[in-house]
């Protein structure tokens, strides 16, 4: 889990929570719903609204232990399904594992992705996001936006499964890279190398180094203007 290797996807940092200002555009891509089939792009707009209120909170910025990027893990999990995300990234490993270690995989994967991006999500403010499109094929979707930023747009999109009656994002592509297929080689490699506790150590050290990370850039002073 090379830091050059996250840089790739770290705009999921803004995608995942959307915390600009949104911009919904009517789409003119296939897949449109039916009654019958719940729209996956309608579904993720109170999940906006709630983490976009969420992180107004000024208190945001002084959270060293990123409880209140719990908070957004917590809201997200209804929309995200991390045990889908942690079994993909894991790919055949998953299954060798028992049940208790899957469970603990989950709690540190998703541990990852708190530190790793939703921590640093206060670095970024005022983007714009515009829904373009989304895709529905059976229980599958990919809803498509673009991250529009002063001088840059970003294609970001969201890959979800149907389970009852919500989406639910298993993966998001960023300027066609995949967070799920990112992880995935990632973690192959080091379980070719070092097994599947090799990878349960590496994820534990990675956690700790990036949460120590977090309180050291909370005690800096803060700079007045």
């Amino acid at each position: 889990m090379n830091g050059e290797s996250m840089k790739r996807i770290h705009p999921l940092i803004l995608a995942l929570l959307l915390t600009g200002s949104l911009l919904l555009v009517a789409s003119a891509a296939g897949g449109t719903t039916t009654s019958a089939v719940p729209d996956p792009t309608a579904q993720m707009q109170p999940f906006v609204a709630r983490i976009t209120n969420l992180l107004q909170n000024e208190d945001f910025r002084n959270d060293p232990r990123c409880e209140r990027c719990q908070q957004i893990i917590d809201i997200a999990k209804e929309h995200f399904d991390f045990r889908e995300m942690s079994k993909r990234v894991l790919g055949r490993q998953w299954r060798k594992l028992s049940p208790e270690e899957k469970d603990r995989f989950v709690t540190l994967f998703t541990r990852l992705l708190q530190y790793a991006y939703i921590g640093k999500i206060k670095d970024y403010a005022g983007q714009q996001v515009e829904f373009t499109g989304q895709r529905i094929k059976g229980k599958r979707a990919e809803v498509k936006t673009l991250l529009v930023d002063r001088d840059k747009t970003i294609p970001v999109s969201y890959i979800m499964l149907l389970k009852g009656d919500q989406w639910m994002t298993y993966d998001v592509v960023v300027e066609g890279v995949s967070l799920v297929r990112n992880y995935m080689e990632q973690f192959r490699e080091i379980l070719r190398k070092e097994k599947y506790a090799g990878l349960v150590k590496r994820l534990e050290e990675k956690i700790h180094q990036l949460e120590q990370e977090k309180m050291q850039e909370m005690a800096k002073p803060s700079r007045a203007g």
